[in-house]
């Protein structure tokens, strides 16, 4: 999990984000202000968590910027950690805080491997 806790510093300055870690799966928490769920897009892609939004700004027609310091798109991808799977992963964004849980990958079941005498 220490490459995600990495990965998650090099996020904007805008961007929070939290990182919690249970028995079954993983929970990421960003803030995102400005982003809806129709203008989000998240998937897993080799091993890495793609995370793409985009906000939009409604700027009065008396108003033209002088200096625009916050994004108006997030692309970012971050490393999942290893014993995490994007299947079955879940994420839901509400006043531009998204929430995804990420399941971790299933120990294989135990298995007795037969030993012949040689």
């Amino acid at each position: 999990m220490s490459a995600l806790r990495e990965a998650l510093g090099s996020l904007p300055d805008a961007v929070f984000a939290d990182v919690l870690e249970s028995e079954e799966g993983y929970l990421l928490v960003l803030d995102l202000p400005g982003v809806t769920a129709d203008s989000l897009e998240v998937s897993v892609e080799g091993g890495r968590l793609v995370i793409e939004g985009q906000r939009s700004k409604d700027v009065p027609r008396e108003f033209r910027f002088v200096r625009e310091d916050r994004s108006v798109f997030l692309d970012v991808e971050l490393p999942l950690p290893p014993d995490a799977t994007g299947q079955g992963a879940e994420g839901t964004v509400s006043r531009g805080v998204l929430e995804l849980t990420i399941p971790k990958a299933s120990a294989a079941p135990s298995t007795t491997i037969p030993i012949d005498e040689a």
